[in-house]
């Protein structure tokens, strides 16, 4: 066999993913947000969840959670609400793979949850270890975020992302509109993202995006 060939067989039995930050990208953001009556999806999430499942993306969340290192929530009280949340998406037929999350900081309260750590993004952690968990091709794969952190897996590997929304400081917002970033495009939301990326995978033979 070839090395080309070999390669190839490798590429074909990964797997493709959505990176997917959580506040502000799947729901509403609210400062420390811990409790479920205060939780709310942002529209149009759940159908470009649905479309990007249905094109056969894995669907990861990877969270920065400072409130748990600041004493504002426990880890219990994020678990608690991931729970909801996922089983909430899985009555709508919407499978998340994995919730990967990053408590910590420098000079965090809770000394349990004080470090400088690999997790919290912008750095990689989060992101290697969901790519090692599920086997995932990065050059299939995008992330989506309204932060640049949210995207800082695209600017060291091959894949793509989208900053959403308003969060971020306008300039950055503008220089992503403009093309600076070489593969972060800029999109209103999450569902123009979902439209986008299937719109890429069908104009691609196997199903990887251009």
């Amino acid at each position: 066999m070839a090395f080309w060939e070999y390669r190839q067989v490798i590429v074909e039995n990964m797997e493709k993913a959505v990176f997917l930050d959580r506040d502000g990208t799947i729901n509403v953001e609210r400062n420390y947000l811990y409790r479920q009556e205060d939780f709310a999806f942002l529209p149009g999430v759940l159908e470009g969840l649905r479309l990007l499942q249905k094109d056969g993306f894995r669907l990861i969340i990877v969270t920065n959670q400072s409130g748990i290192g600041r004493g504002y929530y426990s880890e219990a009280d994020f678990l608690k609400l991931t729970d909801w949340m996922v089983e909430v998406l899985a009555s709508q037929d919407i499978t998340i793979s994995r919730v990967y999350y990053c408590p910590h900081l420098p000079d965090a309260e809770n000394i349990r949850y004080r470090k400088a750590c690999n997790c919290r993004k912008p750095a990689l952690g989060m992101f290697r270890q969901a790519v090692t968990d599920f086997n995932i091709n990065l050059h299939a794969s995008y992330a989506v975020g309204d932060r640049m952190r949210d995207c800082s897996i695209c600017l060291e590997t091959d894949c793509k992302g989208y900053l959403i929304g308003q969060s971020e400081e306008q300039d950055i917002v503008e220089r992503v509109k403009a093309g600076e970033y070489k593969r972060i495009a800029y999109k209103e939301n999450l569902y123009e993202c979902a439209l986008d990326i299937c719109m890429n995978t069908l104009q691609i033979p196997g199903g990887e995006r251009k």
